[in-house]
């Protein structure tokens, strides 16, 4: 018997109502709606014209979703080779033009990305939790990736991770604003003390 594909759709916006195809629930975790329709109520219409990059891409649900909302461009990256091709496939079935998926390492190539950067940014964190096999260092990677970004170029930064694992009041020149928990994973939201 034939694996039937899953889908979420994309909640609002000039794209609602568009179904993004995820990936085997294997290689990646969906985000919840409840928790992609708070994020973007927080952010409002803060992300109009703006340039969003979602680290741990997935199928790319959050990129695409603001796209939807009015950013002007969504940058995603995904390891997962059969991920990375959904993602890819996603991207383009919705807004090609506004979309850059990078396949690869996200520890070795947001670096990069960061670096090609020519204006702030939102950052979006979702790493696999820590509970999976060969993960247990996974938060320690992401608060050092978070560490890298120079002030200028964030407007905020948002991690998704375990609701049990309390994350520090400080990542570099970033201080946490808030958290929200939704049942076993939650928000925790990033600003610069220097914004």
């Amino acid at each position: 018997m034939a694996i039937k594909p899953l889908f979420t759709t994309i909640s609002a916006g000039k794209y609602k109502g568009k179904k993004i195809m995820l990936p085997s629930l294997d290689s990646t975790r969906s985000t919840k709606a409840i928790l992609k329709g708070s994020l973007f109520d927080s952010l409002q219409y803060d992300i109009v014209d703006e340039v969003f990059v979602e680290v741990f891409g997935g199928s790319g649900s959050m990129g695409l979703e603001a796209l939807s909302r009015g950013a002007k461009q969504a940058y995603f990256i995904e390891k997962d080779r059969a991920a990375f091709s959904v993602l890819k496939n996603n991207c383009k079935e919705i807004d090609e033009k506004h979309t850059t998926p990078l396949q690869g390492d996200s520890f070795l190539l947001f670096p990069t990305l960061l670096s090609t950067l020519t204006c702030k940014a939102y950052f979006y964190f979702d790493p696999p939790f820590s509970i999976r096999n060969g993960m247990e260092d996974i938060y320690q990677k992401v608060l050092d990736l978070i560490a890298l970004i120079p002030p200028q170029m964030a407007h905020l930064i948002v991690i998704e991770h375990m609701s049990s694992l309390v994350l520090p009041e400080v990542i570099g020149v970033y201080a946490l604003h808030k958290t929200k928990k939704f049942g076993n994973s939650a928000l925790s939201y990033y600003r610069s003390n220097e914004n």
